[in-house]
């Protein structure tokens, strides 16, 4: 699987660079394993816009992945490697042996067919899930706890990992992509391996139409509204909006750091590298 250019029979096409999904389960979604997707398109529990720019979209089913990885100790095999329009790297649908199936999140190099286990004591390969205390230093790891039992939050997108850095006690010293350093507790579930699905960072949408199929709405610049609308509207002419760029309700937009969670700063070693400008 890479990636999919196309000639440039019309002007979208010429620019356009979507996913090869050669290899990918063709058919529909495992039933079972499916739920209504209701998305609130930006809306909040009173109907008020909270996030701008989201609505309509195709119709998809949600596909109820199993972060946890509970089930230990009885090895599954991988029936099929599915597309999931939900999140953007792919997913495996595992079978076990007492005939249960489950929906995991799909790392690089796994193949149809190929055996996996959750649990304690197990072996170190690709597809596997394991506290953090027996994963060895290096090795490139996703789907990881915060706290142990409750299900992986780190490293869940397409092509994303993190590595062990060391150990400090009870805790294991955790290096994201960005470059923080934090410290997980070692009892704390994660699964071997690179998320599938690396190129997703190079595609190209190629016409505005595709935004629309995945539910992103026209974005309208602040600069072109008038004042009761944005915070830059409003001028003689073209102007440049006057200030210095903030939200539709006046938040500074570069720059501001908006984090305020002093209760897990502790566990921070190290911050994360700041952009090169």
């Amino acid at each position: 699987m890479g990636l999919k250019t196309f000639k440039p029979y019309t002007k979208s096409r010429r620019g356009t660079i979507l996913i090869d999904r050669e290899g990918l389960w063709k058919g529909k979604p495992y039933k079972p394993l499916t739920s209504v997707n209701n998305s609130s398109k930006g809306r909040n529990n009173l109907g008020r816009i909270t996030s701008r720019n989201h609505g309509g979209g195709h119709k998809q089913k949600y596909r109820n992945i199993d972060f946890f990885r509970k089930k230990f100790d009885m090895p599954g095999t991988v029936e099929r490697i599915e597309y999931d329009p939900n999140r953007s790297c792919h997913i495996m649908l595992v079978k076990f042996d007492d005939g249960k199936k489950y929906y995991y999140l799909a790392p690089q190099k796994i193949k149809i067919g190929d055996k996996i286990q959750n649990g304690q004591n197990i072996e170190v390969k690709i597809g596997n899930c394991m506290p953090l205390q027996e994963i060895p230093v290096g090795i490139e790891i996703h789907n990881v706890e915060l706290q142990p039992g409750a299900g992986g939050k780190i490293a869940r997108s397409a092509g994303t990992s993190v590595t062990i850095a060391g150990i400090d006690g009870d805790y294991s010293l955790i290096k994201m992509t960005s470059g923080e350093v934090r410290k997980i507790n070692s009892r704390c579930m994660a699964t071997i391996g690179v998320l599938s699905n690396p190129d997703q960072k190079n595609i190209k949408i190629g016409k505005a139409g595709r935004s629309r199929w995945l539910g992103i709405r026209p974005h309208t610049r602040g600069v072109v509204k008038n004042p009761v609308d944005h915070p830059h509207g409003g001028g003689e002419g073209k102007s440049a909006g006057g200030r210095h760029p903030v939200s539709p309700t006046g938040q500074s937009a570069k720059g501001l750091k908006t984090r305020d969670n002093k209760r897990t700063d502790k566990f921070i070693v190290t911050r994360r590298k700041a952009k090169k400008k």
